[in-house]
């Protein structure tokens, strides 16, 4: 597991005293708001002061006082430190289980699972085998995430 996770980009400034906008690549910009470092092309930046506007992350980077300086940093990945992240009990961060094999109820492998899109409130999972299977990631048909033994479980219904 890599020990540095993308969590957003940093899209542009905001205001002129060098904050920055991040569009979050988390749950939801609390998570992101929450850490008080983030990494910028692998250098730390503390956080001087988070704050969530219209769904994005308005952040004041330390050694970032002015909107030049804010505009350097426009279209850089944020990322954070796996270490620090406190996850809920059965959490998973996306990029760890990108990658994992997908079978079904019998043990069946379908495919990989590629990609994961989210298109509305629900992510739904790119499975990529023989076919391409998109599955909601709901209950009804993810049956068992298991990171450790790299694989996902699937429950498939006809028509998919």
């Amino acid at each position: 597991m890599k020990e540095f996770l993308d969590c957003g980009q940093i899209v542009n400034t905001h205001g002129i005293h060098g904050e920055v906008r991040i569009v979050p690549w988390a749950d939801s910009p609390d998570f992101l708001r929450g850490f008080g470092t983030l990494y910028v092309d692998g250098a730390p930046r503390k956080v001087a002061s988070a704050r969530v506007h219209k769904g994005n992350v308005i952040a004041r980077l330390d050694g970032v006082d002015t909107v030049e300086e804010a505009m350097r940093l426009k279209g850089k990945t944020v990322q954070i430190r796996r270490a620090d992240a406190k996850l809920p009990e059965g959490a998973f961060f996306l990029a760890d289980i990108i990658g994992l094999d997908v079978v079904d109820e019998a043990g069946q492998r379908l495919g990989t699972l590629k990609e994961v899109l989210s298109p509305s409130r629900q992510q739904v999972y790119v499975v990529a085998g023989v076919r391409e299977i998109l599955i909601p990631a709901v209950p009804e048909f993810i049956l068992e995430t298991n990171i450790e033994g790299g694989y996902l479980k699937v429950r498939l219904i006809e028509g998919m």
